[in-house]
């Protein structure tokens, strides 16, 4: 494929208010792409639009607030969309949710909302605005998976499950859309400073003396800057790259995995230290 070009097209952004989401979207206006940008949080969308304008005065900017753990939410994002740009050159599906927690400390509930945000979203968003990226020459998609993409650590079943699936969604895709000139690029980011430890979701039963210790030790596991990151992505799908890793937190656990296809995860837990406990709801209330 052609490498891709951003100046002139229009960019569908997901989770564009903070993290890698935020990065990019500076990032795709300083290479030339007007935006639609996607978030839950409007205070802070807004704050990210408001930038792009003073620095980049000639870029256009949509804000589209959404839920996308709602199914009509994600179907009303799709609708504007296509309703606006009958073409888009980039979607970007890089919100996402996590969730702490062994299997039986979360709910339903709980773990169909990551499902909702991290692969419902994107493969609803993907499907309805694939026509618009069929009508662009040289149109391309991100999808932003994660480390636990790669690996699956105990206490992320949901958060692994949502990213594993959001991973061969776009092995598929690559695929199939090469012969529609449309790029698929698969992201999986390692420990990037981001806000997604501290806003991560805890299973409701969590013991309560678990939450503080785990999230302090996952948070120092993210420490790689998202400018840099989304300064990745963006040189990834200008040269069509199918695969990105972004750290080697990211790296080296993909060799063990490769290598060590079962004794990989001990190693790993060993590594992080990370603390997950083996009591059920039932015996903490005891």
């Amino acid at each position: 494929m052609t490498p891709y070009e951003f100046g002139g097209r229009t960019a569908v952004l997901t989770g564009a208010a903070s993290g890698i989401g935020e990065q990019l979207a500076y990032g795709l206006a300083a290479r030339g792409s007007d935006l639609v940008l996607v978030d839950v949080d409007p205070t802070r969308l807004k704050e990210v639009a408001a930038r792009i304008d003073r620095v980049h005065p000639g870029r256009s900017v949509q804000m589209l607030v959404a839920d996308l753990s709602d199914r009509s939410a994600v179907e009303g994002v799709a609708t504007q969309v296509l309703a606006e740009h009958p073409s888009i050159g980039l979607l970007v599906n890089n919100a996402g949710m996590a969730l702490g927690g062994r299997f039986d400390q979360v709910t339903v509930d709980e773990f169909e909302k990551v499902m909702n945000v991290n692969f419902r979203a994107p493969f609803l968003l993907t499907h309805a605005l694939l026509p618009a990226l069929k009508a662009t020459p040289g149109a391309h998609l991100v999808n932003v998976s994660s480390l636990f993409g790669l690996i699956a650590p105990a206490g992320q079943s949901a958060y692994s499950a949502s990213k594993f699936a959001l991973r061969g969604l776009s092995q598929v895709l690559q695929s199939e859309l090469a012969d529609d000139g449309i790029g698929v690029t698969t992201v999986h980011p390692g420990g990037i400073r981001t806000r997604i430890a501290e806003n991560a979701v805890v299973g409701s039963g969590v013991p309560a003396d678990e939450v503080e210790p785990n999230r302090k030790i996952f948070d120092k596991l993210l420490t790689y800057p998202p400018e840099k990151a989304a300064r990745q992505i963006l040189d990834a799908v200008a040269k069509r790259k199918a695969r990105l890793l972004i750290a080697s937190s990211a790296k080296m656990p993909d060799l063990l995995a490769r290598l060590l296809p079962v004794g990989h995860a001990r190693i790993i837990r060993a590594a992080t230290s990370a603390r997950v406990s083996r009591r059920t709801p039932q015996e903490v209330a005891r």
